[in-house]
């Protein structure tokens, strides 16, 4: 593969990672004004929406505003008010580029988070809440794409969507700046501490919370099990396909990089807005505009260990077995590497037995693991496509999913699962070069309607989403997914250890070590 189409496909790459809801058109504004509700948090009133068996608040400040002299500050506390302030409209999303956010965003007053609670959840009765984070590769996302109402309505639980600062905004390295690399995890750490002190007034159990994410919101699940000013902010962690022990040689995941990595990539960034040799480098970056900042940014962001908020590479600390004993729910999807593989051959790149040598080689530079990799996914006729995305999926999700799930299980609960509906509805606009099957983030809509709409299943599928949101929400009431309605109805019991196959009307065990070819990926570096 050249220079030239490897730039592409990396281009192509970043796309893919932060694109998936480019196609989601954003919530259809409301032909006539919503039932309001009311609660009273402790920095005072809201007004929110009821609807039919759930009632939400969105655009609820969490934390201060980060701007002026907050840009690239630890968050801090949301002043109070008086009166009744409006909750019925998402806030806006974290600075980004046009993508998942249609128009993108470039305001900093976003960290805002949405609630979403049953009809009948009231303070005397509380129930357990799951505090979801987004994907989105640290650049993209907000919490209002994800309507939870079906999570929320059917599981029976409270549910938290929240925006955190994105890109150079929330993951910047600079020497001597308090939250170097980590201000994005500080916001989330601020949003839990927001729910323990106030999701009460909505009816959740504060003392009862699920933190759960997807990709790179999965991956800050794991930042923040690893961080120890986490601590007694959650009670149990769902981890969707942002395995802990993802690293920068396998790129389609999300991961940790070291802090003097992260402030070289920090003053890279100074130069390119023309900071570099100012007098006082941090006072220009504050003076640079959103959008000359989101032009001149990495399009994937990485947050810093070896800080305070996070002294160790997530991977590292759960080999060392330090983290926060809590139960886990944590899987991946069959074919996460599909949908990267069909954008990089869509970008130019075919995929053939004579091409496929030099493709494994521009993403393995190692030469004897590149050839190891030809031999163990050989490409034999016009299978290139799915063999590419088998080697992206197994070797950046599924086998450090399973790696992941094993340091865990040495210490906590694990429950592990694999979604693997092979007709999943796909999450943009247009024609594959092959099937995708079921590729990365193509779960979340069987958990929530994104951007506000639902996507387009069959029965069988639909009974999918009801049994993953029954199983979820029963992983946040007890620690244990088989904790459902009529438990008679289900399929056989969700084991300990084993891997659920979560497909239509085909749920139970799963060999995904052997399917993953795991013990060819686990044993390399």
């Amino acid at each position: 593969m050249t220079v030239r189409r490897l730039t592409a496909a990396l281009a192509c790459l970043a796309a893919a990672c932060t694109t998936a809801f480019a196609a989601v058109p954003a919530r259809a504004t409301e032909a006539a004004p919503r039932p309001a509700t009311a609660v009273r948090t402790h920095d005072g009133a809201l007004r929110g929406s009821a609807e039919d068996g759930y009632r939400t608040f969105e655009g609820i400040r969490y934390a201060a505003a980060p701007v002026g002299a907050l840009r690239w500050a630890l968050p801090r506390p949301a002043s109070p008010w008086t009166g009744v302030r409006d909750a019925t409209r998402p806030g806006s999303a974290c600075p980004q580029q046009p993508g998942e956010v249609p128009g993108g965003s470039t305001d900093e007053d976003c960290l805002h988070l949405n609630v979403t609670a049953p009809a009948d959840a009231r303070p005397r009765q509380p129930k357990p809440v799951i505090v979801w984070l987004h994907g989105g590769g640290f650049t993209t996302g907000a919490g209002s794409s994800y309507d939870a109402h079906r999570m929320a309505v059917r599981g029976d639980v409270v549910v938290v969507t929240v925006n955190y600062r994105l890109g150079a905004l929330g993951f910047l390295g600079h020497g001597g700046l308090p939250g170097s690399g980590t201000f994005g995890l500080a916001d989330q750490q601020a949003a839990l501490r927001w729910v323990r002190a106030n999701i009460g007034a909505f009816g959740g159990d504060a003392r009862n919370v699920t933190l759960a994410g997807e990709s790179a919101g999965g991956f800050s699940v794991c930042a923040q099990l690893a961080s120890p000013s986490a601590a007694g902010l959650f009670d149990r962690a769902i981890i969707q396909s942002g395995p802990c022990t993802g690293r920068p040689g396998r790129p389609f995941a999300p991961s940790a990089a070291s802090l003097p990595t992260v402030r070289a990539a920090g003053a890279r960034f100074a130069a390119k807005v023309g900071c570099k040799t100012a007098r006082d480098v941090l006072a220009c970056l504050r003076h640079v505009s959103v959008s000359r900042l989101l032009a001149a940014q990495d399009t994937d962001q990485q947050p810093a260990y070896g800080t305070p908020l996070l002294p160790r590479d997530p991977g590292t600390a759960l080999a060392q077995g330090r983290f926060h004993r809590v139960p886990v729910l944590i899987g991946n999807n069959h074919d996460e590497g599909n949908g990267w593989a069909a954008g990089i051959i869509q970008a130019g790149n075919p995929v053939t037995p004579k091409t496929w040598p030099d493709t494994v080689a521009a993403f393995f530079p190692d030469p004897a693991q590149a050839a190891a990799i030809v031999r163990a996914y050989p490409v034999t006729g016009s299978d290139g496509g799915p063999v590419f995305g088998a080697v992206i999926g197994d070797s950046n999700f599924a086998c450090p999913t399973l790696r992941t799930g094993t340091l865990l299980a040495a210490q906590v609960p694990v429950w592990r699962y694999e979604f693997a509906d092979e007709h999943a509805p796909p999450l943009t606009s247009g024609t594959p070069p092959f099937p995708l099957g079921a590729p990365h983030a193509s779960e979340l809509p069987y958990l929530f309607d994104l951007g506000g709409r639902p996507r387009t299943m069959t029965p069988a599928q639909h009974r999918l989403a009801d049994l993953m949101i029954d199983y979820w929400s029963g992983f946040a009431r007890t620690g244990d997914p088989n904790n459902v309605p009529s438990p008679d109805s289900y399929p056989p019991s969700w084991q300990p250890g084993a891997v659920q196959s979560l497909a239509p009307d085909h749920t139970g065990p799963a060999h995904t070590a052997a399917q993953h070819h795991c013990v060819f990926w686990n044993g390399r570096s």
